[in-house]
């Protein structure tokens, strides 16, 4: 359970990056790895932080997402991230918001934000903000129903 050498347990690592923000288990596995733990000893050692309750993918979950809202991305995008970074679909689905009117709203202030509050006439134009909308995870359905 400890590393050669260094006398850091695979717990102290795992306190320490859990110390500076939330992680998965996942990604909390994938970065002890990367410093030579053996993966009987990591999975060991996050089962005892998850009993501990120092490590919760259900609260990394709700954490992450409110960040990602906040920062104005859509329920694609957010959805992506969070699968790569090893959450369950169960998960996903309990903390990402429903709500279309949410999402539509949502959309509509990182329009005006980039683009001002005119929606343009233009097709071309229209298909930059489309772009950029979708880009940042929203659907083709929800984009088109912004600009109809």
């Amino acid at each position: 359970m400890q590393k050669v050498g260094t006398g850091l347990s695979i717990r102290n690592v795992a306190m320490n990056l859990l110390a500076r923000r939330e992680h998965s288990a996942y990604e909390l596995k994938q970065k002890l790895k990367l410093r030579d733990f053996d993966v009987a000893g990591i999975d060991a050692a996050l089962e005892l932080l998850q009993q501990d309750r120092l490590q919760s993918d259900s609260r990394f979950t709700e954490n992450y997402v409110h960040h990602r809202v906040n920062a104005g991305f859509g329920p694609i995008k957010i959805r992506h991230e969070l699968r790569q970074k090893g959450v369950g679909v169960d998960l996903v689905d309990e903390y990402l918001p429903r709500s279309n009117r949410q999402w539509d709203a949502l959309m509509e202030r990182q329009r005006i934000k980039k683009f001002g509050q005119e929606i343009p006439a233009d097709y071309p134009l229209r298909m930059k903000q489309a772009r950029f909308l979708q880009n940042r995870g929203f659907s083709p359905e929800a984009v088109m129903r912004l600009f109809r």
